[in-house]
C-alpha cells in the first residue's frame, strides 16, 4: 500500500472542507494540503445540499477572505434579505403582516447553489494547488498524540487503496462526523427540531402570488422571490430559497413536539402539511408537482459537540462540530469562524508556538458565540406564528449579530486576546442580556394579543438598523473597535428598554417589573410604530 505525508489532510471536500483548504492555502503557499471527498464531481445543480442561504459573515469570509466574490456576483443570487409571513393557514399573503425591507440593503448576501457552488471549489482548489481528491472513501484514521502524526486510509473511485501520513487531522466531513463519533463527542444541546426539504426545478415567483397592486408595489424592485422567505407559524417556519440553476428550494422547520416529523417525512405527507398550513406553498407546489427534484429530511438536527480543537492537531468544522439551525443561516458563519480559529492554530503551529494554551482559548471562544447563538433558537419556536413579536425578535437578534459578532469577524479580530480580556465585560454584558431577552421574548408571546395586521414592517425604515447594516465593512482602528462595540452594547442596552417598553403598552402590564432591569440606557432605539 502506498503511503504519502503530508502537512494536512481534510476529511471532506464539502463546503466546510474546500474553504478551510482554499483559507490554508491562502495564508500558508507552501503547505501540502489534500481534501479526501466521498462524492465524486461534478456534483449535481440543485438537488446537492441545503444551507443554501448564506448571511453577512458568510458572505464576507467567502467574498473576501477567500476572494470569491466574482464568482458569488456571477453564478448565484444576491439576496433581498430575510423576509417573513405570518400566515398560518392562510393563502392570502397580501393581508398578513409582513416584515423584510422594501429595499436591498447595502452589505451582500447571497442565495448559493450548493451544486454549482461546490463544483467551483473543487475547481478552484486544483487551480490553487491544493490536491483534491474526489470519489474517495476513507476506510478508517489513527489518531496521534503527544507529537505524533496521524494516519489515514483511503479507497479511491478505482478501487486502489492507499495510507497517508499527515501532521493535521482536519475534520470536516459534515454529519457523518468522523472524529466526533469516533471520539464521543456529540452532544444533546436541548434544542430539538426537525426539518425536511425539497427541491422543485422551477422559479417559486412569490411575487405573482396574488393581484394586489398595493402588496406588489412595497417593494422596489419588486422581487420578493430573490429573498430568504419565511412562512411562519406556531411551532415552525418554511423557507423559499431560490437557486441559480432555475429551482427553488422549499423547506419546513419545526418544534420536535408541536409537529411531529411523521406528519411530514415523505413529500406526499409534506404536501398534506403545507396544504393545512402554508396552503399557497401548497398551491404552488402542486401545480409542479412533475418537477420534484428531491425529497430528504433530519430528525433531530441540532447537536452539541463537546470539542473542537485539539493541541494533538486534530480539528473539526462544519457539522463535522456542533449544529445549531437554519433559521437566520449561521451555518456557514460557524464555519468561517472555525475555520479561522484553524488558521490560527496552524501558524502557532508553523512558529513553533505551544498549542494547548491556544487551543483551549479558541475552543471556549468558539462555544461562547456557539452557545449565544443557540439562545436565539432553544425555546423559541412556539413564538414564531406570532406577528407582534417576532418581528421585534428578528430585530433584537439582527442587532446582536450585527452589533457583536459581526464586528469581530469583519474587524478579523477573532483571535485578539488582547481585545477580548479589554472588552470582557462588555462582551459578557451583551451575551447576558441577549440571553434575558430571549427569556423575555418567551414571556411576551404568552401575554401578547395575536395581532396580525395587513401591512409591511419595513425594517429598513429604522435608521440605526440601516445603519449597522451599512458601516459592517468599515475599516476601524483598535481603539475605534472598541469604542463602537461600547456604543454597540449601550444600544443593545436601550434597544431592550424599548422592547420591553412596548410590551407593556401593548398590554402586557404583567412584564412591568422588566423594565426594572432594562431602563438604564438614555438611548432608545426606534422600533416599528404598530406591529
Amino acid at each position: 500500500m502506498i503511503n504519502t505525508t503530508h502537512d494536512a489532510v481534510i476529511l471532506g471536500g464539502g463546503l466546510a472542507g474546500l474553504c478551510l483548504a482554499l483559507q490554508l492555502r491562502g495564508e500558508f503557499p507552501d503547505m501540502d494540503i489534500v481534501v479526501l471527498e466521498r462524492h465524486a464531481h461534478p456534483l449535481p445543480l440543485a438537488a446537492h445540499k441545503v444551507g443554501e442561504s448564506t448571511v453577512e459573515i458568510a458572505a464576507h469570509y467567502l467574498a473576501e477572505t477567500l476572494g470569491l466574490r466574482e464568482h458569488l456576483e456571477t453564478e448565484h443570487i444576491r439576496k433581498f434579505g430575510f423576509r417573513f409571513f405570518f400566515s398560518d393557514g392562510r393563502s392570502d399573503l397580501e393581508n398578513v403582516t409582513e416584515l423584510g425591507v422594501r429595499k436591498v440593503l447595502p452589505t451582500s448576501s447571497y442565495q448559493i447553489d450548493r451544486g454549482i457552488f461546490e463544483n467551483f471549489l473543487g475547481d478552484e482548489a486544483r487551480r490553487r494547488g491544493i490536491d483534491f481528491r474526489d470519489g474517495v472513501t476513507v476506510q478508517g484514521f489513527d489518531m496521534g498524540s503527544h507529537g505524533d502524526a496521524h494516519s489515514v486510509r483511503c479507497t479511491d473511485a478505482g478501487g486502489e487503496q492507499y495510507a497517508l501520513t499527515t501532521r493535521w487531522l482536519l475534520d470536516a466531513s459534515g454529519r457523518a462526523g468522523l472524529i466526533r463519533r469516533k471520539l464521543d463527542l456529540t452532544r444533546d444541546n436541548g434544542h430539538h427540531a426537525n426539518a425536511v426539504w425539497f427541491r422543485i426545478d422551477d422559479r417559486l415567483a412569490i411575487d405573482g402570488w396574488c393581484s394586489d397592486g398595493d402588496w406588489q408595489s412595497r417593494c422596489t424592485p419588486a422581487e420578493r422571490w430573490r429573498s430568504t422567505n419565511h412562512l411562519c407559524g406556531p411551532g415552525y417556519w418554511t423557507w423559499l430559497i431560490p437557486l441559480a440553476s432555475g429551482a427553488h428550494s422549499v423547506g419546513i422547520v419545526t418544534d420536535a413536539a408541536m409537529h411531529p416529523i411523521d406528519t411530514m417525512n415523505t413529500f406526499a405527507r409534506a404536501q398534506d402539511w403545507l396544504g393545512a398550513h402554508q396552503p399557497a406553498i401548497a398551491r404552488e407546489v402542486g401545480k409542479r408537482h412533475d418537477k420534484l427534484l428531491d425529497f430528504a429530511f433530519f430528525r433531530h438536527y441540532s447537536y452539541g459537540c463537546a470539542r473542537m480543537f485539539s493541541a494533538d492537531r486534530w480539528a473539526l468544522t462544519g457539522e463535522a462540530g456542533p449544529f445549531l439551525d437554519p433559521f437566520y443561516s449561521p451555518g456557514t458563519d460557524f464555519i468561517a469562524i472555525a475555520n479561522t480559529y484553524i488558521c490560527r492554530l496552524v501558524a502557532l503551529d508553523r512558529a513553533g508556538q505551544p498549542l494547548a494554551p491556544y487551543a483551549r482559548l479558541y475552543e471556549r471562544l468558539f462555544f461562547s458565540f456557539y452557545e449565544s447563538t443557540l439562545t436565539l433558537y432553544r425555546h423559541q419556536y412556539p413564538l414564531f406564528g406570532n406577528a407582534e413579536v417576532l418581528p421585534i425578535k428578528v430585530i433584537w437578534d439582527y442587532a446582536y449579530y450585527w452589533g457583536v459578532l459581526c464586528q469581530l469577524v469583519f474587524q478579523q479580530r477573532l483571535g485578539d486576546v488582547a481585545l477580548f480580556a479589554d472588552m470582557a465585560r462588555e462582551l459578557e454584558t451583551a451575551q447576558a442580556l441577549n440571553e434575558r431577552m430571549q427569556h423575555f421574548f418567551g414571556r411576551w408571546h404568552v401575554l401578547s394579543q395575536g395581532r396580525n395586521p395587513r401591512g409591511m414592517l419595513d425594517q429598513g425604515m429604522l435608521p440605526w438598523f440601516a445603519e449597522m447594516n451599512a458601516t459592517l465593512h468599515d475599516q476601524l482602528s483598535d481603539a475605534a473597535l472598541r469604542t463602537r462595540l461600547r456604543e454597540n452594547v449601550d444600544l443593545l442596552d436601550g434597544l431592550a428598554a424599548s422592547i420591553v417598553e412596548r410590551a407593556v403598552a401593548d398590554g402586557g402590564d404583567s412584564l412591568r417589573g422588566d423594565m426594572h432591569d432594562l431602563t438604564r440606557a438614555r438611548l432608545r432605539p426606534t422600533l416599528f410604530a404598530a406591529a
